[in-house]
């Protein structure tokens, strides 16, 4: 019997990647997120490119909204893996010029989604068995920057979430991971980070040849939940080979 995996911010970047790869992994995925088109358009690409996937269903999810995700958790007969991708940064001001709104909408979709979502789930990954909860976090989580104060804080509000939960199903049969990706270039991050600014939203990438990419971090989600179910991957920093920080990149010129 094929398990089912639930993929959070799944229409576009690392979130699409790791639904994509999952299916092709041999999971059912519930592929969820807000744009109902784009979860149409990757569920048809997945038919249509990756031979023996599993089946692929959209799910039309607001991780922000309690009635959504108890709509997505009704609509469930079981959950073996849960990735909480959803989320993401807005602004680089700092703490002294932040905007208490963009931190607000940053705690709400990495942190409580995160909650919502887990919470909602867990009764069916703990009846399952054979449960894990995949946090993507970052490693702002874990090393802070000049201009992350709100994404810092929010994703270090993750990380202690994912930290508290090992601790307290360490007698469920549930693993829980954190995967922390550094410099990832996908389609959106950078572009809604700095408001839409695509000139703006290039200028982290300048001078690096190779960024991590989506598949890079499907890769890991991908290797943490196939893993023997005895064992537990409780950590995956993952970043480019020219990164040795987040404010510490080699840059070509």
């Amino acid at each position: 019997m094929r398990k089912t995996a639930v993929v959070t911010g799944a229409s576009s970047g690392i979130g699409a990647a790791t639904a994509r790869r999952l299916a092709a992994e041999g999971f059912n995925v519930v592929a969820a997120a807000r744009r109902r088109d784009r979860l149409d358009a990757l569920v048809k690409e997945i038919a249509e490119e990756v031979p023996g996937a599993g089946k692929v269903v959209p799910v039309t999810l607001d991780v922000t909204s309690q009635e959504s995700v108890d709509a997505l958790a009704d609509a469930l007969d079981s959950c073996h893996v849960l990735v909480n991708n959803a989320g993401g940064a807005i602004g680089l001001e700092s703490v002294a010029n932040a905007d208490p709104a963009d931190w607000q909408a940053m705690y709400d979709t990495n942190v409580l989604g995160l909650l919502r979502v887990t919470k909602a789930l867990l009764p069916k990954m703990i009846a399952s068995g054979a449960g894990h909860v995949v946090n993507i976090t970052s490693l702002a989580a874990h090393v802070a920057y000049e201009g992350g104060g709100g994404y810092n804080a929010a994703k270090h509000a993750a990380y202690a979430v994912n930290e508290v939960m090992r601790l307290e199903l360490v007698d469920q049969p549930v693993r829980i991971t954190e995967i922390a990706p550094g410099l990832v270039k996908t389609e959106e991050f950078s572009l809604v980070r700095f408001r839409g600014d695509s000139e703006r939203a290039e200028k982290p990438y300048e001078g690096i040849p190779d960024p991590l990419v989506a598949s890079d971090i499907a890769d890991c989600v991908a290797w943490a939940v196939t893993r023997p179910a005895h064992v537990n991957i409780d950590r995956i920093d993952v970043q480019p080979r020219v990164q040795a920080a987040p404010h510490k990149l080699h840059r070509e010129h």
